[in-house]
């Protein structure tokens, strides 16, 4: 999970570094540069936390910011910045990473119930 995240965040900085300069594509841009470099960070403060509800805590800000990225991809391509197929693959890996986070916060919350 920290290569995918990391790697997330990477092909979320190409993606803004290939954006247009145009006041629109910038300020989505750098919404999607916040949140898809944000994801990787709050996974690995849940890898280090020190109590299961720190670990969940974490875990679902992770997904929140995959969330937010989400959004703004869908932004960028609905408005015409990028083409659909330009954040095509990375839509679907911020959809892989939810789904393997969702996991992990549902094996912490069940952990912490017994």
């Amino acid at each position: 999970m920290k290569e995918r995240t990391k790697e997330f965040a990477l092909k979320v900085v190409r993606l803004y570094t290939s954006l247009p300069k145009s006041v629109i594509a910038q300020t989505l841009g750098k919404q999607i540069l916040r949140s898809g470099t944000s994801v990787g960070a709050h996974y690995r403060e849940a890898v280090h936390s020190r109590s299961d509800a720190e670990y969940i805590s974490k875990v679902e800000g992770a997904l929140q910011e995959l969330e937010e990225s989400g959004y703004w991809l869908e932004l960028l391509a609905d408005s015409g910045v990028c083409k659909a197929e330009a954040v095509a693959a990375l839509r679907r890996e911020a959809d892989e990473l939810t789904a393997m986070l969702v996991a992990c916060a549902r094996k912490a919350k069940a952990k912490t119930r017994r």
